[in-house]
């Protein structure tokens, strides 16, 4: 058995999570990242409302600071994984986790990160769908269509068969569901995000993160941790172009998988709240290993369930 983590990315948050975590590890969670956030991690997190808690700026560092905590509790028991990924914002615990940046560097990037996404977004009215039962070239055609007539309107992340999530405009999204069918689609579902990411239209948002990572150190991974936007191990002399690269390019999540289980991994973890990255795994691919860590109950499973690796 070889296995990989993942971690997940904006969409997982809910109002509640952590609460165990933050009992346990107020050294993460407490004062300390308060002081780096600007406002109460404990109090968005667990008393919500679920608007605050879903802002760009809030749910990017809350679900980078609970995953990471939960990974931390999971590390000290088993041995170090084979590889790790992470969807999106997700990529930054995955560095972490390989000790690329220090947990309170990479918590201010992210904060820094969802303040810039969210006002990317917030300047420019724009949002996602995602497209279920479709393959890559038939949503590829249709955005390049809305496209060349003018309109915004691009693949952002490529998550597993038949799931791919598209950016852009809002009146873009609305044609394309209007017009699922006319294009080979067939289904399309608007998703509740505040902006395109993943989009040409977060550029603004690159920017800044470029200059977040400024002076930020940069450490050898201890283990491969594979990019959202090569779906290959990224080196650390690449790290901070690929990073800023990131926010406007698709999330070739999907590629990632099967490049891990092409390399010989046979076991995937995910980190973090929810259970999205698993079910990408399963959905991918088929026959592997899953196993869902999203509470410090489920640690004494993937212990257990990890034991056989030496």
């Amino acid at each position: 058995m070889t296995f990989a983590v993942l971690f997940p990315g904006q969409g997982s948050q809910f109002v509640g999570m952590g609460a165990d975590l933050f009992e346990a590890r107020p050294d993460l969670l407490g004062d300390a990242a308060d002081e780096v956030l600007g406002f109460s991690l404990r109090e968005v997190c667990l008393e919500g409302p679920e608007e605050r808690l879903t802002r760009t700026e809030h749910a990017q560092p809350a679900l980078f600071a609970l995953s990471y905590a939960l990974w931390e509790e999971l590390a000290s028991k088993v041995p170090l994984p084979a590889a790790a990924a992470g969807h999106s914002l997700g990529e930054y615990t995955a560095l972490a986790a390989a000790g690329v940046f220090s947990y309170r560097d990479a918590l201010a990037v992210v904060a820094e990160r969802g303040r810039a996404m969210a006002a990317a977004a917030d300047a420019n009215p724009s949002s996602m769908a995602a497209v279920i039962g479709a393959d890559l070239e038939t949503v590829e055609s249709a955005c390049s269509a809305r496209r060349s007539e003018g309109g915004s309107l691009w693949v952002a992340n490529i998550n597993a068969p038949g799931q791919v999530v598209v950016a852009g405009g809002r009146d873009d999204i609305a044609w394309l569901e209007e017009n699922a069918s006319e294009l080979g689609l067939r289904r399309v579902m608007g998703l509740a995000v505040a902006g395109a990411f993943h989009s040409p239209l977060m550029q603004p948002a690159s920017d800044r993160l470029a200059a977040a990572l400024e002076g930020v150190e940069i450490s050898e991974p201890r283990f491969p941790v594979y990019s959202n936007v090569t779906a290959s191990p990224i080196g650390s002399g690449e790290l901070v172009p690929t990073l800023v690269d990131q926010v406007v390019s698709p999330v070739r999540f999907a590629e990632t998988l099967e490049r891990m289980a092409a390399a010989g991994i046979d076991t995937f973890v995910h980190v973090g709240p929810g259970d999205v990255t698993a079910g990408l795994a399963r959905r991918t691919v088929k026959g592997s290993n899953v196993v869902t860590v999203s509470s410090l109950d489920d640690v004494g499973v993937a212990v257990e369930a990890l034991g056989s690796i030496s």
